[in-house]
């Protein structure tokens, strides 16, 4: 969507939430526009244009009902904003808009980026960071989650013939020998997810732009994909920016030590996690496909990484492992 359409749609939107203080300012343009903006009275906001055909308007309300819960347990999740008529949701053309409360912070980084120079300083973070998912987990628990209606993160959908981000085995870049690869490797990861155990409501994207740093620690925001799944797919996304940093072995280590500090997880669970961050590999792969050109250079990136995670998988190795001296 281009810029100048994203804001004439965000100011026709907030009508529904009343009078703006001030012309919405334009945060990313990405799968979803979201814009900063201040209504009247007050309220500081992210008001988000969701995409088209993505989630429903009824797909977007749970996962709002769901971070409102959060909030009001003292997760640090955006809590949604009802518009004046008391819904969560209002339409502007084609798309779901809605407000949920600005929370203050910058991203802890960004998918080019290294995890950092320092190695104690990569860990901390990672332990902050696994804390987070673990009570995010631990308070969903806690939760009625009965009306969570999402489309689910299992086996058919990380792995089925229509996954949820794209057939990734048909990424154009792959060649014929590529192609098989990955498909020998998921066939390989149905086998072995079979053994996860702990399934529920995840998040299903906590990559590090998803992650603020703010004066109260971290907070987690953008829970657009969220939907049922294993719960060990959260920690994977949490790692697959970091394939290839020569830092990956300190953010792992950090990243479950900090995930154990807050909610148990059985070393045979553990010895799974490699398989899931293949997994977001490969949807990772898949993803892309429909929404980068023939000359996107994360087409080919995407598909790289998704081949090297599996022949991390066929080998039986965890690619964040430190070698032998």
């Amino acid at each position: 969507m281009h810029d100048a359409r994203a804001e004439a749609m965000a100011q026709a939107a907030l009508v529904y939430w009343g009078k703006a203080a001030g012309p919405p300012r334009l945060i990313k343009n990405r799968e979803n526009v979201v814009f900063e903006a201040r209504l009247e009275g007050g309220a500081h906001v992210a008001l988000r244009l969701h995409r088209p055909g993505y989630q429903s308007r009824a797909a977007v309300e749970v996962e709002l009902r769901w971070c409102a819960a959060l909030a009001e347990a003292g997760f640090p999740a955006p809590a949604p904003v009802a518009a004046r008529n008391g819904r969560l949701t209002a339409m502007v053309d084609r798309s779901v808009v809605s407000c949920v409360v600005w929370l203050d912070g910058a991203p802890i980084g960004a998918g080019d980026e290294a995890l950092g120079p320092d190695a104690g300083a990569v860990r901390a973070e990672a332990e902050a960071l696994g804390a987070l998912v673990a009570r995010l987990h631990g308070v969903t628990d806690g939760l009625d989650m009965a009306g969570f209606a999402r489309k689910p993160w299992d086996a058919e959908g990380l792995l089925g013939a229509r996954p949820r981000w794209g057939r990734f085995w048909e990424n154009p870049s792959l060649s014929g020998e590529e192609r098989d690869a990955l498909l020998a490797a998921r066939e390989m990861a149905r086998e072995r997810i079979a053994g996860a155990v702990d399934y529920g409501p995840i998040h299903a994207d906590i990559l590090r732009e998803n992650v603020l740093r703010g004066p109260a620690g971290l907070s987690l925001i953008d829970f657009d994909d969220c939907g049922p799944g294993y719960r060990l797919y959260d920690l994977a996304s949490c790692i697959i920016q970091g394939i290839g940093d020569p830092l990956l072995p300190d953010f792992v280590e950090g990243l479950l030590a900090g995930y154990r500090g807050g909610r148990d997880l059985p070393e045979d669970q553990a010895a799974l996690l490699p398989v899931f961050v293949a997994l977001r590999a490969f949807a990772s792969a898949g993803w892309i496909i429909s929404r980068g050109g023939a000359d996107d250079p994360r087409l080919r990136g995407y598909a790289e990484r998704a081949l090297v995670m599996a022949r991390a998988l066929q080998e039986g190795r965890a690619p964040w492992e430190r070698p032998i001296a």
